[in-house]
């Protein structure tokens, strides 16, 4: 008899391994074996991918009360969307070793740094400093062919992905050069003093999964940007900004930019830093102010970004896996010693960083200072919501929509095509790297799982990855504004009575 069940247990896992590897496996193979028919079940007739598309469409809906006039600045200009690889080649620059610049001052030093990023997958921003140089690059950018305009800059970005919301009144104030403002959604409003005769451009060098150049292969599709932006490097549209707040009386903030400072040196960007610090309060408390943040390599000036001047004062950020790891290097925090992540970021590891974040830095204590109290992290493969309860609802909604607009628009479609996207998020995950952790499962059916750790509660949404993305540009944009419309900011009360 221990023979039989030997036998049966050698074909079963045979039998399991050929039909993980074919999920195609003839049906009367199955049958003659005499095991279920996975594929017969309700869910198993469409792929998870279809399932997963289908919840969105169900599950994510507005919160009771909406967001009606939201202030976004102070970055904006006009991207110049071109190959990477084929700008580089045109330019006579050979492939070679890569090796990350702070600060970009020569082709040289963009052919490194475009190398290092691309053999990596990882996005990254960077401020070239030879103005003279950087207008030669731009020139040849604009010339090449299939080299495409584009609405660019975190502020104007989300604005227009807020435009798209009827009964939202959005503001811009960032510099608008004539350009910029044709190619602008007709319902931003954006304020006289925030025009100016020329456009900021930024260069975007797009490379696509698999791509090739000399030994570089690109293991998933993304982007290099770099820019001589001397008005968004100096955030000079910042006080404006906040003096048109009291006459536009928006019920939200969205600030962005401050990366843009970095390329300024350490002796600019801390005294600018302190002015930008002394505007921002000067807001009223009353008004939530969401950051979101962008590429940085200057561990000094995000450390005052953190610990010292911005963090601190606004309620809401918004980042990806490699702001949010050199975010925990800079401010000595949990896995602070990895270099770089491997793959798809361990769930874990991400729980230990944004708990941190919000119990070192934000109000996940009433008796805190600050006013942080939520953090929107996105990855490829997934997203992460970490609020502190009592303060924010509607987060499950929140983070499905921003995983549902990061798979339709990286395709360049309005709604999510299953057969053009592909689920790359582990299903089964850790609440944290360490003990004690529990061990997490996402259900494709609802496709958003929860769990808490002391006064903050994490929603994670698994994302769709387009197969053949159209553009990686302004997703983390798209994701973050489409967070915002869904979420809903609660009285503080809750909070105490939660407790």
């Amino acid at each position: 008899m221990w023979r039989q069940a030997s036998a049966a247990a050698l074909l079963a896992l045979a039998v399991g391994y050929f039909y993980h590897g074919s999920p195609d496996l003839p049906e009367q193979i199955l049958q003659y074996i005499g095991l279920p028919d996975f594929q017969s079940s309700p869910q198993s007739q469409n792929s998870l991918e279809q399932v997963i598309a289908a919840a969105w469409e169900t599950l994510i809906t507005l919160p009771t009360r909406q967001w009606s006039k939201v202030a976004v600045g102070v970055n904006a200009c006009v991207d110049v969307v071109v190959s990477g690889v084929g700008l580089l080649q045109a330019m006579a620059v050979d492939p070679g070793i890569g090796l990350d610049h702070e600060v970009l001052h020569s082709k040289e030093d963009l052919k490194e740094a475009f190398v290092h990023y691309m053999e990596r997958g990882a996005a990254a921003e960077r401020f070239f400093s030879d103005p003279e140089v950087f207008q030669r690059i731009a020139r040849a950018a604009a010339e090449y062919p299939g080299a495409k305009l584009y609405v660019g800059g975190n502020a104007a970005l989300i604005s227009q992905k807020l435009a798209t919301y009827p009964d939202i009144t959005v503001l811009l104030c960032g510099p608008v050069g004539p350009k910029l403002h044709e190619m602008l959604d007709e319902q931003i409003v954006v304020p006289p003093d925030s025009l100016q005769e020329t456009d900021e451009y930024h260069l975007i060098l797009e490379y696509k999964a698999g791509e090739q150049w000399g030994s570089t292969q690109a293991p998933q599709a993304n982007r290099f940007i770099f820019s001589h932006d001397v008005s968004n490097g100096a955030m000079s549209s910042l006080e404006t900004f906040v003096e048109s707040l009291d006459e536009f009386e928006p019920d939200l903030v969205v600030l962005s930019g401050l990366h843009m400072m970095e390329g300024q040196g350490k002796v600019l960007w801390e005294e600018r830093l302190k002015e930008a610090v002394l505007a921002i309060s000067d807001i009223r408390q009353d008004i939530p102010i969401h950051l979101e943040l962008a590429s940085m390599t200057d561990k000094d000036y995000m450390s005052s970004i953190m610990q010292e001047q911005v963090m601190p004062i606004v309620s809401s950020i918004g980042l990806n896996e490699q702001e949010l790891l050199f975010l925990s290097q800079a401010g000595d925090g949990p896995h602070a010693d990895l270099a770089a992540w491997k793959g798809i970021p361990d769930v874990g590891r991400v729980s230990d960083i944004l708990l941190w974040i919000l119990e070192q830095h934000g109000r996940s204590e009433p008796s805190s200072e600050a006013d942080l109290t939520r953090i929107h992290f996105h990855t490829l493969a997934y997203h992460i919501l970490a609020t502190v309860d009592g303060y924010w609802g509607n987060q499950a909604a929140a983070v499905m929509a921003g995983a549902r607009v990061a798979s339709s628009q990286a395709c360049g479609l309005q709604l999510v095509d299953p057969g053009k996207v592909e689920l790359k998020a582990p299903l089964e995950f850790h609440s944290s790297h360490g003990e004690p952790r529990e061990k997490l499962s996402l259900n494709p059916a609802e496709p958003v799982t929860a769990w808490r750790r002391g006064n903050v509660t994490f929603h994670l949404a698994v994302a769709l990855v387009c197969k053949e993305p159209l553009r990686t540009v302004g997703l983390g944009d798209a994701i973050s504004a489409e967070g915002l419309v869904y979420s809903e900011l609660k009285t503080q009360q809750a909070f105490y009575e939660f407790a």
